[in-house]
């Protein structure tokens, strides 16, 4: 096994199991060490000190501040005894390096509060240990001070700002994330009531249109109840595709490509077929449109002409789409009876004007002079 392949295995590990085996390690060759220091022999407190000393790396993600402050202690006690493995001449390197990893804890893993307190108690133990012991010059309490505890305490503070950091980010991206799954699912949200809403309208004047000529003229009613199962298989798949978005959060269903303006002339031919007498204009040279700004659009006829059926009936009516070189301006207006209160009603017409803002543009809707409702769009477009 190469050297990164068990680096991961060992990520993939408890954090308790990984921090036991490090102190294990240390433990084992803490000891190596004692045997094979230039002495008569390992005395008993250099022996169970050396083993404390390490052993307590076990729960320095858990208690960080508890592992530093046993370190400092035990060291102390062990070098006054006369076993000190850490203010020794030389001092183990797996001592040393036991209470790097202690420190480097005490900076990754403790809050603000506890880390600083941890330092200040972790160095004044250290410089203690230098007291007691032989060696009680300026070099032995700057290099413990300095690369035992405070060098490694500001490795660790450094890699918990950076895992902050790092899970911060990992919290704006899921919202960033979340926030995007909400809007698709408004925008589905809105297809789907434009388009049902749409269907069910078409759907009600084609049957009232069948059932008053279904005796007079047979022929005619058939072709309208034909019209009315075309809509509603129409409507009914736009619902379940839909509807396949909405349930699943991690759904991919496949949805058609959605009706753009040069779909007008396919609405104009429903619309016309359902009863309706719509003259369609198209004014200004045609461009390409952001396809989202071209398919609101889209929207913003289709939810006009289906409130003009609903609540004017079926009366003649002009749609007029003006390509300019800033905006793109629309107009549908009918010839139904006047509008008392100056408006229609229902949600068609606020949803109008908030596929209309979401582009930069502005919606006006309100009774025509004597007779009839109009709407007017005006979308500004890029340069």
């Amino acid at each position: 096994m190469t050297v990164a392949g068990a680096i991961d295995r060992l990520r993939t590990l408890d954090p308790r199991v990984v921090d036991g085996l490090l102190a294990l390690a240390l433990a084992t060759t803490l000891e190596v060490q004692l045997v094979l220091r230039d002495e008569p022999g390992a005395s008993a407190a250099a022996v169970i000190g050396g083993l404390a000393l390490t052993g307590t790396l076990a729960w320095r993600r858990r208690a960080p501040l508890a592992v530093v402050l046993a370190f400092v202690t035990i060291a102390a006690v062990q070098e006054a005894l006369g076993g000190g493995v850490f203010a020794g001449e030389p001092p183990l390197i797996a001592s040393l390096i036991a209470g790097g990893v202690a420190f480097y804890s005490l900076g990754a893993y403790a809050g603000e509060r506890a880390a600083t307190l941890g330092l200040a108690a972790g160095v004044l133990g250290l410089w203690t240990t230098v007291l007691v012991s032989a060696h009680r010059d300026l070099q032995s309490f700057v290099f413990s001070a300095g690369l035992v505890a405070l060098s490694p305490w500001l490795a660790g503070r450094t890699a918990r700002a950076r895992a902050l950091r790092s899970a911060l980010l990992g919290r704006e991206r899921d919202q960033r994330a979340r926030m995007a799954a909400g809007e698709e699912r408004q925008r589905i949200a809105r297809e789907l009531h434009d388009t049902v809403a749409h269907g069910v309208v078409v759907m009600v004047v084609q049957a009232q249109g069948a059932r008053r000529i279904l005796e007079q003229d047979p022929d005619r009613a058939r072709e309208a109840l034909r019209a009315i199962e075309e809509t509603g298989h129409t409507a009914l798949a736009e619902l379940r595709r839909s509807l396949g978005l909405l349930r699943e959060d991690h759904s991919r269903a496949e949805l058609k490509p959605q009706p753009r303006l040069h779909d007008l002339g396919s609405l104009v031919a429903e619309m016309r077929q359902a009863g309706l007498s719509v003259q369609l204009h198209v004014q200004g040279v045609e461009r390409e449109l952001a396809e989202g700004l071209d398919r609101s659009a889209y929207r913003i006829v289709q939810e006009a002409l289906t409130n003009t059926m609903q609540h004017a009936g079926l009366v003649p009516t002009r749609v007029t789409v003006s390509y300019g070189a800033e905006d793109l301006r629309l107009e549908i207006a009918d010839e139904g009876p006047a509008v008392r209160d100056g408006a229609r009603p229902g949600h068609g017409l606020a949803g109008m004007r908030e596929r209309a803002r979401l582009y930069g543009g502005e919606l006006e809707a309100h009774p025509a002079d004597g007779r009839g409702f109009v709407v007017r769009a005006r979308i500004p477009l890029p340069a």
